[in-house]
């Protein structure tokens, strides 16, 4: 993007999907247009990137420039018997976490971040895409006509932001060569104001190997839901810290609460259940010292964590976090949701379609894992895997009465139709004394969806 982008284009989304008649289609799947109004949400948000195809991790090539993708922001909104849908192009990276995406609570905002900035000219492989730096703000105001409220620049190579209870404030992790950052930026009437920054190092977290940063990689940074505390995870040193936020919006003062809390291999992900009571990491269990894709990515099940937060009414010097154990979920899991009665928890696993179709370690089936919760002690388990078609899926949400669950799907593989392409991935939630999933079917999105958020 050259400056403002003032104008949004209205999808072409393939709303006449019929019913998948692949191994993975349930019985009675229904269309685009009636999965989407059974969602309980005023917006669907969708960030895509048009740089990567799911071979481009392997082959370190970005996708063919007469392929058309872009990367874009696709918002659909039920209106009536209706779905308005309109894009508009923001510069981000399926590279990140995919957490790099926020809706505002009154679905008037969206906040993305772009961990590699945009492809230049002449640029046809990773190395050629230039450092992200900046952070975008989308006025969703007007569903035909979405645009650039505002952007501003941060710390290069963002990985991931999260949105403040009162939307007020946008925390992001990046992870310069220099050092890791937390970042919080003030947001109010359409515009960025001050930045605040942190290094990690300063903040107690740090790594003595002989690596950039010492070591330390943040992935992912969450707001809690009292809107006091910040948790951050240091996926490169299966860490999470936890931190207060005082002061002003447009001053706020970050210090150390309580201590720092070992969790399962490589924490890539994670949230605050919805009671503020406990911190889940998704791990996804990453070699980092490999030098190829089949040595990185792990041949084990990835897991969940759970730790139990400590009284907020401890002082931050004393305040203790335990963990308290977890559970297996699927292979090379990366997104993480939770409901919103905290009950169910929810990963989604690429499994092995990030390899070429050449590879043993393929699947065409990716896969959400479903666990149960308990609030009161949390005890987690795991409840069933559900496997559908697709490749790189990666972001999740469960949508605002817990009574369906979306997962992105960056890519289809070669010959699959519109029913198993990039898109949204969507179940319905079986209540009871053993929740389930039920596929319903696939919304078809532009190539290289990655996350998803919801407004109410």
């Amino acid at each position: 993007m050259n400056g403002p982008i003032l104008t949004a284009a209205t999808l072409a989304i393939a709303f006449s999907l019929a019913a998948p008649q692949s191994m993975q289609a349930a019985e009675g799947a229904q269309a685009a247009p009636e999965i989407l109004r059974r969602i309980s949400a005023s917006r669907i948000a969708v960030i895509s990137d048009g740089d990567f195809l799911a071979r481009t991790y392997g082959t370190a090539e970005l996708a063919p420039r007469n392929a058309g993708y872009r990367d874009l922001l696709t918002i659909m909104s039920p209106v009536g018997e209706k779905i308005v849908a309109g894009s508009i192009p923001v510069s981000n990276s399926v590279t990140s976490a995919p957490e790099i995406l926020a809706l505002s609570e009154d679905g008037q905002t969206a906040f993305v971040t772009e961990r590699l900035g945009e492809r230049p000219k002449g640029g046809n492989r990773i190395s050629d895409l230039p450092p992200g730096r900046r952070l975008f703000a989308v006025d969703l105001s007007d569903d035909a006509a979405l645009r650039l409220s505002d952007t501003v620049e941060i710390e290069a190579f963002p990985e991931a932001l999260s949105l403040s209870p009162d939307g007020e404030s946008v925390a992001v992790v990046s992870n310069t060569p220099e050092a890791s950052f937390v970042q919080i930026v003030a947001y109010r009437d359409g515009r960025f104001s001050r930045l605040a920054r942190f290094d990690l190092a300063d903040l107690g977290v740090r790594g003595s190997e002989p690596a950039p940063r010492g070591g330390v990689t943040s992935t992912n940074v969450h707001w809690h839901p009292a809107g006091r505390f910040l948790a951050v995870n240091i996926n490169t040193q299966n860490r999470v810290a936890f931190f207060e936020v005082t002061g002003a919006n447009d001053a706020p003062i970050l210090r150390p609460w309580g201590n720092v809390v070992e969790v399962g291999a490589d924490p890539f992900v994670g949230r605050f259940t919805p009671d503020g009571r406990h911190y889940l990491t998704a791990n996804w269990g990453r070699n980092f010292t490999a030098k190829n894709l089949e040595g990185r990515i792990p041949q084990t099940p990835s897991t969940i964590s759970v730790i139990r937060l400590a009284d907020p009414a401890t002082s931050p010097q004393s305040a203790r976090h335990d963990l308290l154990g977890g559970a297996e979920t699927g292979l090379s899991s990366e997104g993480i949701a939770i409901s919103p009665d905290g009950q169910l928890v929810a990963t989604v696993n690429m499994r092995g379609t990030a390899f070429p179709p050449g590879s043993a370690r393929f699947h065409r089936d990716a896969s959400v894992t479903l666990l149960s919760f308990d609030l009161a002690t949390g005890a987690i388990s795991r409840l069933a895997d559900y496997p559908f078609e697709g490749s790189l899926p990666e972001g999740g949400t469960f949508d605002r009465t817990g009574d369906h669950f979306l997962a992105t799907v960056f890519q289809g593989h070669d010959g699959a139709g519109p029913e198993a392409g990039p898109g949204l991935e969507v179940f319905r939630v079986a209540k009871g004394d053993r929740p389930a999933l039920k596929r319903l079917g696939r919304v078809p999105l532009p190539h290289g969806a990655h996350h998803v958020d919801l407004a109410p």
